[in-house]
């Protein structure tokens, strides 16, 4: 996973919308969770680094392992300024081993749901 990153904060939310795959109020949701960063213009416009679009797949990506927004932007959080390719691969690791403990957990719901016992004892 790469995300290579100019510095620069030139894209609208309209644009990180687009490339992100989402509505522009999912953009500002993003950001006042802490999972992607603006700037504000004079006229108090946001402006994101190239990053955040990637920043959002793989914030939706995360999602779908079922961690929290507070959770991914913890992840991200972590991250240095100009995150490197490895520190992007250390993000995929950490959502991997998440997805594995959370589909064994699940395997294992499953597993007692099938067992025939109570769902609630009383």
């Amino acid at each position: 996973m790469t995300v290579e990153t100019s510095g620069a904060y030139t894209l609208t939310v309209g644009e990180v919308a687009a490339a992100g795959g989402v509505a522009a109020s999912a953009v500002r949701f993003y950001e006042q969770h802490g999972v992607i960063h603006a700037e504000r213009t004079a006229g108090d416009q946001r402006r994101f680094d190239d990053s955040a679009a990637c920043r959002i797949r793989v914030a939706k990506v995360a999602q779908r392992v079922g961690l929290t927004v507070r959770e991914i932007a913890e992840i991200f959080d972590r991250l240095p300024e100009q995150p490197r390719p490895e520190d992007w691969g250390q993000v995929a690791e950490t959502l991997i081993r998440e997805a594995e403990e959370r589909t064994a957990a699940l395997r294992s719901y499953l597993s007692q749901l099938r067992s025939g016992g109570r769902l609630c004892e009383m």
